[in-house]
């Protein structure tokens, strides 16, 4: 089984993908990671994300082992993440690592969940399950202030909220997979509810498919 998981920055996605992962035994990728750790490749090596040659030879050259780098949770690598996003050749040279994952999950495991920004609608649109985490752009800003404050680093809310809308901007209006939730996907909004509720309503929705019932939003 797969399981798609997509929506804008600090939606809670990544949080639900991985508490399904664990409820159901299956292998998780944060797909935003790979980009995260493209973003911050092409800074170390002294360029700039938005150059396409640099991001493009930097997604080459990806090595597994830096999306267990620390700083792919900090603020650098979010903004550089979305500007790498937005080069057609960097998502290119990166499909083939999401769709080998969710073929062949690692540790032999019986499904995978990706989360993300275009699973549902790119690279698994086939996925057997599809949610689509959203909530209000002032509610996500205080969840990512308020996790940057929780890592000990310096954090102002204003700011904090306008370099989240700049990045729904580049991610929903980029030529090449922009943000937005697949025709099929099952679409929570998380402004008004916690982490246990979103769970909570996403096994609900598992289980129907799981057991053959129909969906419901």
């Amino acid at each position: 089984m797969i399981i798609a998981v997509d929506g804008p920055a600090a939606s809670g996605k990544g949080t639900l993908a991985r508490r399904i992962a664990q409820q159901m035994g299956f292998a998780h990728l944060d797909t935003g990671k790979l980009y995260r750790a493209v973003g911050l490749a092409v800074i170390r090596g002294g360029g700039d994300p938005s150059d396409a040659g640099a991001a493009e030879a930097a997604a080459k050259a990806l090595d597994p082992r830096a999306l267990d780098d620390p700083a792919l949770a900090g603020d650098e690598a979010a903004q550089a993440a979305s500007k790498v996003a937005a080069i057609p050749a960097v998502r290119a040279a990166l499909l083939k690592f999401q769709r080998d994952f969710a073929a062949d999950p690692p540790g032999r495991k019986a499904g995978a969940v990706l989360d993300g920004r275009d699973i549902g609608t790119v690279v698994c649109p086939d996925a057997d399950i599809k949610f689509f985490v959203t909530a209000s752009d002032r509610s996500r800003a205080k969840r990512r202030h308020k996790e940057l404050l929780g890592r000990g680093e310096t954090s102002i809310y204003a700011r904090v909220l306008q370099d989240l809308r700049e990045r729904d901007a580049r991610d929903s209006t980029r030529n090449v997979a922009p943000l937005e939730p697949a025709e099929d996907a099952i679409v929570l909004d998380t402004t008004d509810m916690d982490a246990d509720a979103a769970f909570a309503t996403a096994v609900r929705h598992i289980e129907a498919v799981s057991s053959g019932g129909v969906r419901t939003e």
